[in-house]
């Protein structure tokens, strides 16, 4: 079998983005909180129950709730280094009035009136109307203000918005 060849760095992870609103801060608190005090002591229990089931070599149940304890301390140090690492965002507009991480951006492209909200890119779900600031629309908005206009290049084409407010 051959390994497939990769363009260098292209697939590599880029820097680590810690910006959280304090709603997905307070998410990530209770979610901690609930696989510690909930959800990983059972996890711990069945492992106990299926060590005693026999031989640990052929024992599935084993293997299974061994495999989910481990997963569960995945989650949890994986909260941990986010809520430690945590830069929480402000909410609004920057003090002169332009897009910032935080902010809600109103813009008008080809005739249609559309809301973003820019966050960090843990948090970015386009569908909904939140953006990452790191992206192509997120990265042209930032520093921008009402009225200004901004372009980028989606998919071959050139695509223009106005910035209709920024709060």
């Amino acid at each position: 079998m051959q390994v497939p060849k990769r363009k260098p760095g292209k697939y590599a992870p880029g820097p680590a983005d810690y910006h959280l609103t304090h709603e997905a801060i307070r998410k990530l608190k209770e979610e901690l909180e609930r696989i510690e005090t909930h959800v990983r002591p059972r996890a711990v229990e069945e492992l106990r129950r299926t060590r005693e089931m026999g031989d640990l070599s052929e024992n599935f149940a084993y293997s299974a709730a061994k495999g989910r304890l481990l997963g569960l301390d995945t989650r949890v140090l994986e909260i941990k280094d986010r809520l430690k690492n945590a830069v929480p965002i402000a909410h609004g507009a920057a003090k002169d009035g332009s897009a910032r991480i935080g902010a809600t951006v109103t813009v008008e492209v080809n005739g249609k009136t559309r809301v973003f909200d820019i966050v960090g890119s843990q948090e970015a779900a386009p569908g909904s109307g939140s953006i990452s600031y790191l992206s192509p629309l997120g990265a042209a908005l930032m520093g921008r203000k009402a009225g200004e206009r901004v372009a980028i290049d989606a998919g071959g084409k050139r695509v223009e918005y106005l910035i209709i407010e920024v709060k």
